[in-house]
């Protein structure tokens, strides 16, 4: 089996819980084929640099996947059916990185940030006279 790198984009009309659903799908398409997912990140609903096809925002997914060549065919014939899928990008890669993408590690280590400073009191302190 060969392992990809499997990246989503699509459109910004659809909830975050139906793009998780589309990666669902994608999923349950790859173990139909014989493969495995070894991980899903859902990176959100980013800003694109340029229109694709009349969108200014889409929701982006990546997947690593190990799976036999002929399932990934049918996923990206499934994808372009699919009318939600702006556009996808699949990578054949030497081994599957299973850490956070560097996205999502920055978002951890904000979050960490300000679990560490507690809560913020925004409200000015009262003046001694």
């Amino acid at each position: 089996m060969a392992l990809y790198e499997h990246t989503v984009m699509s459109r910004q009309d659809i909830s975050a819980q139906q793009a998780e659903a589309l990666n669902d799908t994608i999923k349950a398409l790859i173990e139909e084929g014989g493969g495995t997912v070894a991980k899903i990140e859902y990176w959100g609903l980013r800003n694109l640099t340029y229109r694709v096809k009349k969108n200014r925002k889409a929701h982006y997914s990546l997947l690593a996947v190990d799976t036999p060549p002929a399932a990934m065919a049918e996923v990206e014939r499934q994808l372009s059916i699919n009318e939600d899928v702006l556009r996808w990008l699949t990578v054949r890669v030497e081994e599957l990185d299973l850490e956070l993408s560097p996205l999502l590690a920055r978002r951890e280590r904000e979050r960490e940030r300000e679990r560490e400073r507690g809560p913020r009191d925004d409200a000015p302190a009262a003046e001694a006279v």
